[in-house]
């Protein structure tokens, strides 16, 4: 897929030096044990003893990001009917690592891979509580805070209808005949070029990598807060395509409102579009688990 990816890491840290980092700065937690739990696109994570999540940015572009969850996750406490990653220790960097780091209590739980689509209904009603109250944060307190206005061009289906077929290209060794067709035929179909902008406070980047989940399978945390920003509201709505199966989609818009039909086009193309881009860094990576999964969340975001 390239030898460049948008994915690769500036700086790469080991575990001897978040150690370092983490127990030169909070020296309460300098006895602790400290592993690696892995990483994403913008951060690498590490575990204080099953107490602490440590997020150390690993590209350039997500160190003001890391900086924004500082100082607006603890606002939303009054906003948010779900657990989530509220900062408690604020790092700063060093000559052996420049950049500032962040600290969480951990949340218990795992990743939304595997389940059934009975186990995700489960979540429709709750995702729908969470993203209705999230979504109702005041825009002038984010704004005062300095968050980004729809940095990512959301409303242009078009350019992003472009970059998908970019995408379906790179993939096209690495997924089935019928999986490739399911994809081009979507897009195919798809007419609109551009919906009318709405803003609302955004989590920005739900998919089930920053979702977590409890034995039963439902929801239970929501992580990574690095792309909050102001924007339209199918960005967070994704998950409604991507995440819920067709019969519980009704379920979650009862709660959290009715969508019109342009908001719900856009969602269903960013539910297709972040598994799509999933799929690439987990071809890269070798992740099995992770491209299934991203495959699985394609087929159910383009279900009826």
């Amino acid at each position: 897929m390239g030898n460049s990816k948008i994915w690769d890491a500036d700086w790469e840290i080991s575990e001897e030096l978040a150690q370092r980092l983490i127990g030169s700065q909070f020296p309460q937690l300098s006895s602790k044990r400290i592993k690696r739990l892995g990483y994403g696109w913008d951060n690498t994570v590490f575990l204080v003893e099953e107490q602490y999540v440590f997020r150390f940015p690993r590209r350039k572009v997500a160190v003001d990001s890391l900086r924004m969850e500082g100082k607006i996750l603890p606002k939303l406490k009054n906003y948010i009917s779900i657990p989530y990653s509220i900062p408690l220790f604020f790092g700063e960097g060093k000559s052996d690592y420049p950049a500032p780091f962040l600290g969480y209590p951990y949340l218990s739980g795992k990743f939304p891979i595997g389940l059934t689509d009975e186990q995700h209904a489960l979540s429709a009603t709750t995702l729908a509580q969470f993203i209705r109250k999230l979504h109702e944060f005041p825009l002038q307190v984010a704004q005062e805070n300095g968050l980004q206005h729809d940095h990512r061009n959301l409303t242009d289906i078009a350019l992003r209808k472009a970059r998908m077929l970019e995408f379906l290209s790179d993939l096209s060794i690495y997924i089935t005949e019928e999986e490739h067709d399911a994809i081009t035929y979507y897009l195919e179909q798809l007419k609109t070029e551009r919906v009318t902008e709405r803003n609302v406070f955004l989590h920005g980047d739900l998919h089930f990598k920053n979702m977590l989940v409890d034995e039963d399978g439902k929801i239970s945390g929501i992580i990574d807060w690095g792309d909050m920003s102001i924007g339209h509201p199918a960005c967070d709505l994704n998950v409604v395509y991507s995440f819920l199966p067709p019969h519980a989609r009704s379920d979650f818009f009862r709660e959290y409102g009715e969508a019109d039909e342009e908001t719900k086009v856009l969602a269903r193309l960013i539910a297709v579009f972040i598994p799509m881009l999933i799929l690439m860094q987990a071809i890269d990576d070798k992740d099995e688990r992770v491209a299934n999964e991203a495959r699985a969340n394609i087929k159910r975001a383009l279900a009826e």
